[in-house]
This record gives C-alpha cells, structure tokens and sequence, in this order.
C-alpha cells in the first residue's frame, strides 16, 4: 500500500471493509520506511473511503503503529472520520489510546512539524481537559492562535460565530497523553467513583499500585463517591479499613461522600470511622469549605517506613525524564534550556519566592516520581495560553501547572514506552507553597538538573 505524502504527512489510504480479514488492513514496515524517507514526520491512516470497520480490523494498523513510534517517533494515528466512526475508536481502545486521531487531513497539518507559522486563528474543544491543554500548547508552539472553549455549550455558542476562525477542532486526540484514572479537583484531593454493591471483587477492581504511587507523590486526601453504592458486606468493609490503615503512615484521609445506609449495617459505619474515614452527605460539604480541603489535602512530614532509594535503572532513563520536561517547558516559553548544573543528592531550592511546584508519580516496569519546581511567571504565561486570558487566580493558575505536569507524564510514557518501558501516571500533585513540597520531598534522595529557560530559573528532581 503506497502513501501519499503532502506536508510532511504520510498519508495511507485503505477502501471498503476492515474487518480482519481484508488484506487492505495489512500495512508493511517496507511501505512505512518509503513514506519515511521522504521526510514524513506523520504516518496516518486515511478512513475516508472505509465503508466499514471494527477491532479486528484496526488491530493490524494498531500494532504496525507501534513499531513505526519505536523506530522513528513519527506521530501515528487515523485521520478523516466522522463523529460516528470517532466514537467507535474511542470506544475501541478507550484503556490506552497510543496513537493520535485527527478528524481531516487539515487538522493534521496544524500539528505537522512542517507546517508551522501559518498563524491561524483555531476554536478548539474536547471534553478532556488535559486534551485541550497538549492540544493548545502543541497549536501554540506551531505558531497558531488557538481559543480554547471549557464547555460543549460554549463551543456551540462561538462556533456560530461565522468568519471568526479559520479552523475548527472536534474530535481529534493526541495519543500520548497518560491514562486517567481518577479525578482530581482543587484542592489536591483525588475522588474515586464506586457504585453498586461493593464486596470481596473491590479488591481486584480497585488499583491499588496507582493509590499507593499517588501517596507517595504527595496526595493526602481521597473521596470515594458513593452516592450510587447499594450496600457493602464484610469483605468490602475489611477492605476499606486496610486501605485507611495503610495510609495513615502518611497521614492520609479517606472520605465517604453520599453513601446510603438503608441495606448496610450501621455498625459498619462505626467500624469504618474506628479506622479513621470520614462520612459526608453531600461532595460540596468538602469541596466548598476551603478550609476543610486544605486541611484534609494538606502534606505532611510523616515518618514514612517505606524510603525507597533513587536506582541505576531509573537514572539511566534520566535523558527520556529531562526531554519530556524540556520539551513542554520549551514550547510553552519560546525560549531554549539551558542546563546549568546536575546533581544526585536530596532535593535543594536556593530561592522558594515566587515558586510552586509540582510532582507527578510513575509505576510499572519502573518507579518513581518527577518533581519540577516552576517560577509562578511561567505557569502565569501557561494559563493565559489556556484560557485565553490573564489572571492572578491561585487556584486557576495551579490547575493549569497540574495540566502542563500531566502533558509532561504522558511524554515520559511514550518516550519510555520507545524502549520497551511500560509505565502509567498518577495526577499530579501541585504546591502552591514549596515548604509542602520539602514535607513531602526533602528527605528523598534524587537527580537534580538546574535549568534555565531566557530569564526563568527551573529545577527538576527525579527521585522514588
């Protein structure tokens, strides 16, 4: 199957049925490195002409993009689709997208490496708000105007508005964002969402490997929604405990939000509290007492058993760490890095005014944290980039601090992912104050790179 290349995109253009069977869906390492050397920084996969499509039928496209990411780093992925088809593949491969969809071609080149500075003005919208900021900052860095709405209702009000942009962008993922597992809120608290009856299949349904990697990142308060929990028997109960013993080395707390006790013994109740979680009738009882939520999600020096040291494995990654970071940092500064100094010892901040910070937490075949300490100008900078305005709201600002972070985790995923490295992300923790930070980090052994970017001093710490 032969590509057709303009803009520097590869473009391959399979017709009628992929369905596993058709020799269409079959795509040769031979016919990528052709399209390669012709300067190609995107392979896609044209579905205009497909009249119809299922797994099966995608899987060998799917698997061809992997080896094409490892050998080379080109953007993979499909291209020309309607809402429809969009869904399907969403659906599809809804655990772990690894490759980038784009609803036309001329959406594609917006993101080309090739077609930069073309300064178009671009309404964009996506229902996940970390796909609006690697978006946003991806159209930002290749010399576009990119508007970004927060809701569907604001993207259909300014989309009506004829004339006002050149492009409009729906449906469209970048795949190497990292895979959500919960959600956090301000505040730094992260909300679990359980329903149904809870019993022994909590244990196995729950993933407790990123739980413990977000304690370990800094977080110190987890919701569970339960307003749609039937009930829970002994098991779930026995489980629930342990999870609230287990962090109370480091001084976390477990909220119950909405939880009805109409079929679950009361005394159930009194046990769960024995072990230290809290109940709340409505989610707003925490979210909205500011003072409550800093308390609760507030770190803590805690004298933790567990210290793990910084190893040879994951220094070795180090370059992988330090380009995701660099990189992001890069485009959404117009400035180049500067590496000024670069140590292994425990994390150490000369000047903490004007600085917040963030950390972000990794877990698979190795494991870790990546902490970035941020002059607040340069964050300040990322959030009018995001919501296409200035402000000096804190918790705004730190909202989009959490976003660049999250862009950087899903960077590190893919770029380690290139070695044969699987790994998955927490949420990041932010710091508006950098003494919680040092609670949390000072006693960690680490990496730490000293960089500047023009005028803005930046620290990254990679430790465990």
């Amino acid at each position: 199957m032969r590509a057709v290349i303009k803009d520097g995109i590869g473009i391959f253009h399979p017709q009628g049925f992929l369905d596993g069977a058709s020799s269409n869906a079959i795509l040769s390492i031979d016919d990528i490195e052709a399209t390669v050397a012709h300067n190609a920084d995107m392979i896609l996969v044209s579905l205009k002409k497909v009249i119809f499509f299922n797994r099966n039928g995608l899987d060998s496209f799917v698997k061809m993009f992997q080896k094409v990411r490892t050998s080379n780093h080109s953007t993979v992925g499909f291209c020309d689709y309607d809402t429809k088809k969009y869904d399907a593949i969403m659906r599809f491969y809804k655990e772990d997208i690894g490759f980038s969809l784009f609803k036309s071609q001329e959406i594609a080149t917006l993101f080309s490496a090739s077609y930069k500075n073309q300064n178009k003005n671009i309404l964009l919208y996506n229902d996940d708000k970390s796909q609006r900021a690697a978006m946003a900052i991806e159209l930002h860095d290749n010399g576009h105007n990119p508007i970004i709405t927060q809701t569907l209702e604001e993207f259909n009000e300014k989309a009506h508005a004829k004339n006002a942009y050149d492009i409009i962008i729906t449906d469209t993922f970048l795949g190497q964002m990292g895979q959500k597992v919960a959600t956090r809120v301000t505040g730094n608290a992260i909300i679990y969402t359980v329903s149904s009856f809870l019993d022994a299949e909590i244990g196995n349904t729950f993933n407790i490997a990123y739980h413990n990697n977000s304690l370990n990142v800094g977080f110190r308060l987890f919701i569970f929604d339960a307003y749609k929990v039937v009930s829970m028997n002994i098991h779930a109960l026995n489980f629930f405990s342990k999870l609230s013993s287990s962090g109370a080395e480091y001084n976390a707390t477990i909220c119950f939000v909405g939880m009805s006790w109409d079929k679950t013994p009361k005394e159930f109740q009194e046990t769960l509290e024995d072990s230290g979680i809290m109940f709340f009738e409505q989610m707003d009882d925490i979210l909205q007492d500011k003072e409550l939520l800093k308390e609760l999600g507030a770190s803590s020096a805690a004298n933790i058993k567990d210290k793990r040291v910084i190893n040879k494995l994951i220094v070795t990654e180090l370059p992988n760490f330090v380009e995701a970071t660099v990189t992001t940092i890069e485009m959404m500064t117009n400035s180049t890095a500067a590496k000024e100094a670069a140590k292994i010892d425990k994390i150490a901040i000369k000047d903490s005014e004007g600085q917040i910070a963030s950390s972000i937490g990794f877990y698979g075949d190795i494991d870790g944290m990546v902490i970035l300490v941020f002059p607040t100008g340069i964050a300040k900078k990322a959030c009018e980039l995001l919501i296409s305005e200035e402000t000096d709201d804190t918790e705004l600002i730190l909202d989009t601090l959490a976003e660049l972070v999250n862009i950087v985790g899903g960077k590190v995923k893919t770029l380690l992912a290139d070695q044969n490295i699987s790994v998955d992300i927490t949420l990041p923790r932010t710091y508006p104050d950098i003494n919680a930070l040092l609670e949390i980090a000072q006693e960690k052994k680490g990496v730490q790179v000293d960089l500047s970017f023009g005028n803005d001093k930046f620290l990254f710490f990679l430790t465990r």
